[in-house]
């Protein structure tokens, strides 16, 4: 189908003025609304303002300007009926074959701290929407351009075929229109339903509308016996697992990409170099120290046999020596994922073909909300991403820990947080020495975590304690105190709090309250 007449109304105006030379440059007649009928002709561009193709003035301060038989007649009419072109002869109205339109920034009006209900509303537009969607409904004829991203693409195929754009690329374009415009309804009705009775936005709207693009279709999902698919938000936050970059490897599987994000959340909450090892969205190793290689090192100690088909996120580059030794281990890994890798690191892993290496950016930001998919609804909740300061405790304990226990308590705790509930942590001196997860019991996450660090021949003696909530009851310190712990820190709050006091303050335990919890189902 050859272009011959556009209508092009714009907010963002990027892009456009290159886009309208290109249209003009293969004879497209332009038609325009008021400040982008502006821009074009005081570049020179032949331009006709909408209005005087209507010979109807915009007004209503420009709430009514394309709201207009001969503007949506000469978008809607069927080309391949007879008696759709018949009727808009007889009315004089000419067809438009392309419409570029981008839409009054609403999310951007709301999203200013001192935004009032009346901007909001006056952002909302009403013409753009209804062409984009008359543009789209008619694609046979019409080609719609919501997107300045494509201005290029489009130029470069109607210079190849001689002013024409295909069906296949109109089809495309009007999907693209139809999800432009539902996003744009769905932003416009989660702030107003976010609304409280002063107007007020709140955090949670009343009618949630959620909206993602899908990335790829995945091989499976958790078993083979399903399928699977990963969307992606279409604004992913920088230093989350969405903006990945795949270096090498087979495609990922779903319960790669899970792992992946468990790997990667935890590990971009230490500031000095880190390694986090995952199996199963549990990490099973965490370690700081000087170095990403000595990191590894501690961690891969925590539990050798449970990191073997694990995921490894690093918070730094990786190097040729980092990679060495996983290979002098013959450490077989699903995933790794690091902020950067040097050429050297990448010329070793080249040779482990199905290895899955991801390079993403390091970002310690968190998206407004998380979700969860239950039967016939949906768990919203904001990110747990408060992270337990020196500041945060309050020691409880007869016994004061020390500046070195303190150290290892903040660390144990900010690992208990991506440890599946029940949780506990035994570490020191920077790693983890034994993990208890997933436990309906406390004590009983507590005994596994004292077993863990046994086989794998790991001394708990001085070793520090992190709890994700509070101990119920004593006995989980009494195993703790018989494993050779010294210090613990949990958030407190049961009932039995003076109990489990007098326990810690009977074994010799140092104890602090952090009071805040990190359950993780």
């Amino acid at each position: 189908m050859k272009i011959r007449q556009a209508l092009l109304s714009l907010s963002n105006k990027s892009g456009a003025l290159e886009f309208a030379r290109g249209l003009v440059a293969h004879d497209v007649k332009l038609l325009s609304t008021g400040g982008t009928a502006s821009l074009l002709r005081n570049a020179g561009l032949p331009v006709t303002e909408v209005g005087d193709y209507t010979d109807f003035p915009e007004i209503l301060d420009g709430r009514v300007k394309t709201l207009h038989p001969r503007v949506h007649a000469g978008i809607l009419a069927r080309r391949d009926l007879p008696e759709h072109m018949s009727t808009i002869e007889q009315h004089g109205i000419p067809t438009i074959d392309l419409v570029c339109v981008n839409l009054y920034p609403f999310r951007e009006t709301v999203a200013k701290a001192e935004v009032t209900l009346a901007d909001a509303i006056e952002n909302i537009d009403i013409g753009g929407p209804a062409m984009v969607r008359s543009s789209a409904k008619n694609y046979p004829g019409v080609a719609v351009v919501t997107d300045p991203g494509d201005y290029p693409a489009l130029l470069a195929e109607m210079t190849a075929n001689s002013g024409e754009l295909s069906l296949c690329t109109r089809f495309a374009l009007a999907k693209k229109a139809f999800v432009h415009t539902a996003r744009y309804d769905a932003a416009i009705a989660n702030w107003l339903t976010s609304l409280d009775e002063a107007n007020q936005p709140g955090l949670f709207p009343g009618q949630l509308q959620l909206a993602f693009d899908r990335v790829e279709t995945l091989r499976y999902g958790e078993n083979p016996h399903q399928q699977a698919a990963f969307y992606r938000d279409p604004t992913p936050l920088a230093g989350s697992i969405a903006n990945y970059r795949q270096l090498q490897g087979k495609e990922l599987s779903y319960n790669n990409i899970a792992d992946a994000d468990a790997a990667w959340e935890c590990v971009k909450t230490f500031e000095t170099p880190a390694c986090v090892i995952i199996k199963h969205a549990n990490p099973c190793g965490v370690a700081v120290d000087l170095s990403l290689l000595s990191a590894y090192e501690k961690a891969f100690q925590t539990d050798s046999t449970s990191a073997f088909g694990g995921i490894i996120a690093f918070n730094g580059t990786v190097d040729a020596e980092v990679v060495a030794a996983m290979n002098a281990r013959k450490h077989f890994v699903e995933v790794l994922l690091a902020p950067a890798f040097s050429d050297a690191a990448r010329e070793m892993l080249a040779t482990k073909q199905n290895l899955r290496v991801l390079e993403l950016p390091l970002a310690r930001v968190y998206h407004a909300f998380e979700m969860k998919r239950v039967g016939g609804g949906l768990l919203v909740q904001t990110p747990d991403h408060f992270n337990v300061q020196a500041s945060d405790l309050r020691q409880v304990s007869k016994v004061a820990p020390t500046d070195a226990q303190i150290e290892d308590l903040l660390f144990a705790y900010r690992v208990a947080k991506f440890v599946k509930s029940n949780a506990i942590v035994f570490c020191g001196r920077g790693m983890t020495l034994g993990v208890g997860a997933g436990q309906m019991s406390r004590v009983d996450s507590t005994r596994i975590a004292a077993s863990k660090a046994k086989s794998a021949g790991l001394d708990l003696a001085g070793s520090c304690v992190a709890s994700d909530a509070f101990f119920p009851f004593r006995d989980g310190l009494d195993v703790v105190a018989a494993a050779g712990a010294k210090a613990v820190i949990q958030p407190g709050g049961s009932l039995r709090d003076e109990e489990v006091i007098g326990a810690a303050d009977e074994h010799g335990l140092a104890m602090v309250f952090t009071g805040t919890r990190h359950f993780r189902h």
